[in-house]
């Protein structure tokens, strides 16, 4: 774990805010549950230079103490933690730090936020992909899913514009998916999937 040296109380830099890079980049892996998003971005830690965090969603899902919600509470409670997750991805990135993020955009309005908070040049796009039986197969295998997640997202996720790159997990290994991706990122094509989307976006208004 990273530590820190205490300052000294009279050393004039112990008010000064550190100077950071301007931003981060941003790797998000959009997939449906099941699609392989968390072993990828475990990967992409492997073969990324530079510092890198993961981000998953799941991980602000799981934050989430107190009584559990009753069912017709639980979408507005998913949207607002939704939401929040958000606003902490953007933030980190902002403080100059790169992520790995994965979260299925499996609702139209969750890539919307996003153009509205990410940096399009700085972020990238991935399509995480995989057949419908072999989804199903592996929520019954892991049994720690809802079941029928990944159909009831399977039609979405990839539904709302271009993505930069796109993977297979039914193809390629986790490392091998991680490895397409930063061969991409060594010359990443201008405009980006953001850049695209956004524009889209602000046309449609």
């Amino acid at each position: 774990m990273a530590t820190e040296a205490a300052p000294h109380p009279a050393d004039p830099d112990h008010a000064r805010i550190p100077d950071t890079p301007a931003r981060g980049t941003v790797v998000l892996l959009n997939g449906t549950s099941s699609s392989g998003k968390s072993s990828i971005a475990r990967a992409l830690l492997e073969v990324l230079d530079g510092t890198w965090f993961h981000m998953p969603v799941d991980t602000f899902h799981a934050m989430r103490g107190g009584r559990p919600v009753a069912g017709a509470d639980l979408p507005a409670e998913i949207d607002r933690t939704v939401k929040g997750f958000h606003r902490a991805v953007a933030g980190m990135a902002a403080g100059g730090n790169n992520l790995v993020v994965d979260h299925p955009l499996s609702r139209r309005w969750r890539l919307l936020d996003l153009l509205g908070l990410l940096v399009p040049d700085d972020t990238v796009l991935v399509a995480v992909r995989c057949p419908l039986a072999e989804l199903e197969r592996r929520e019954r295998a892991r049994g720690d899913r809802q079941p029928g997640l990944a159909a009831l997202q399977y039609e979405h996720v990839h539904a709302y514009g271009p993505h930069d790159v796109e993977v297979d997990t039914s193809v390629l290994s986790p490392r091998g998916c991680a490895l397409r991706i930063a061969d991409f990122m060594r010359d990443r094509p201008r405009p980006t999937a953001f850049e695209r989307l956004r524009t889209a976006s602000r046309d449609g208004e």
